[in-house]
């Protein structure tokens, strides 16, 4: 294997000339949580000191739970256990790789039985050595270390043993640094899209029930049942002799394609109603030509606006799934759902609702492929920062 010049081959993949390829017990202290014995039914409280176990550790922060916590008394009585800011928290079952840095507000809560505490020392960064665990790279190693068990449980001894890839401190902080500052960006992201969702939501409930109306129009909606509305028809059933595949879309439940079929029976908008299994009930909107198949549908046409009547399907969602009939395998048929009660204005009207709610659902889809953009590249920036490929000048 070729390897540039300013790097090395180790144990651990290509890394700089700079960087060291070590064990993580060379740099690290560990403390495997309190056994169950030490916890007692009686420790446990609401609102208390909370306990850390592999399912509070989430992505790469940690996120207690009210009810799993303890009394002041018993987290006295664990100090050992107790976590101090700086400390790495890892779990030790279930998914690998789950770890989280200990803020300074979460000083004194508790390392659960399933997690272990990682200490820093001997020039290794908490921040950085979080992003190294939590790699697809070291998540691979410690299960082949695994390999036999039938449930991974990581130990001491497993992770001490660790190679790990380790740069000088300060670029160990540089690459933790711009790792942390591509979270915030993610974080923002997030937040801005529950947000809008929550602003669409609003409007829905508002501009669909006529609480709120557009400018310019007035005079009372009326309520009609959706079979008198539109014409609600049943998909076509394709079977294994009769599937040609092509670059159709089939439409059997859900928002994504089945599979692919060379022809169409729906084109122009169409509505979807999911009509069995999990997703029974299901409302979704397509613009193109598609198969429908296991679903009820509805055709866009001149006396309604297919995208109104959509909206006003979504709003009704929760109706429609009560709707449902089956038991055990449930099923949404057309008969029942055109007795769901939704409140027509005239077309104008329903056209421009349709617009303003269609406009919130595009600046929506721009941000979500905005963050899932700037997901995607900072796993590949993860990766580069983590391996040396790219170098951080401030860090070197």
């Amino acid at each position: 294997m070729e390897v540039r010049p300013g790097y090395k081959l180790t144990e651990v993949g290509v890394i700089p000339e700079e960087w060291a390829s070590i064990r993580l017990g060379k740099c690290a202290r560990f403390r495997t949580g309190p056994f169950g014995t030490a916890l007692h039914k009686s420790d446990y409280t609401n609102d208390g000191i909370p306990v850390v176990n592999p399912m509070h550790i989430v992505d790469g922060g940690i996120e207690p739970t009210r009810t799993m916590t303890i009394t002041e008394q018993a987290a006295n009585n664990l100090a050992e256990f107790r976590l101090k800011a700086g400390e790495i928290v890892i779990g030790r079952r279930g998914d690998m790789g789950r770890c989280a840095v200990v803020q300074t507000l979460q000083t004194g809560w508790l390392c659960g039985t399933g997690s272990m505490i990682i200490r820093c020392e001997n020039g290794a960064d908490a921040e950085f050595l979080q992003r190294v665990l939590s790699s697809p790279q070291a998540i691979s190693a410690i299960e082949d270390a695994s390999v036999g068990t039938t449930m991974i449980n990581l130990n001491q001894g497993t992770l001490a043993g660790l190679k790990i890839q380790l740069p000088p401190l300060p670029e160990q902080r540089a690459i933790a640094t711009a790792l942390s500052d591509a979270d915030a960006l993610l974080g923002g992201l997030e937040r801005l899209i529950a947000k809008k969702r929550d602003l669409k939501q609003a409007a829905m409930q508002q501009l669909l029930t006529g609480q709120t109306r557009l400018p310019g129009f007035s005079g009372e909606w009326e309520v009609k049942k959706l079979g008198d509305v539109v014409e609600i028809r049943k998909g076509q059933l394709i079977t294994e002799k009769t599937v040609v595949f092509g670059e159709i879309p089939v439409i059997a439940g859900g928002k994504k394609p089945a599979y692919f079929h060379n022809e169409s029976n729906r084109t122009g908008k169409t509505i979807t109603v999911s009509a069995s299994g999990a997703s029974a009930g299901y409302v979704a909107l397509f613009d193109c030509p598609i198969f429908a198949s296991d679903c009820s549908t509805i055709s866009e046409g001149k006396s309604y606006s297919i995208e109104f009547v959509f909206f006003q399907m979504q709003l009704k969602q929760d109706a429609i799934y009560r709707a449902q009939t089956g038991g055990a395998q449930p099923h949404i048929h057309a008969v029942d759902l055109a007795p769901i009660e939704i409140g027509c204005p005239e077309l104008a009207e329903q056209t421009a609702i349709a617009t303003v709610l269609s406009d919130m659902d595009a600046e929506l889809a721009a941000l979500e492929a905005r963050r899932d953009k700037t997901r995607a590249l900072k796993q590949g920036m993860m990766q580069a920062l983590l391996t040396g490929r790219i170098r951080l000048a401030e860090g070197i």
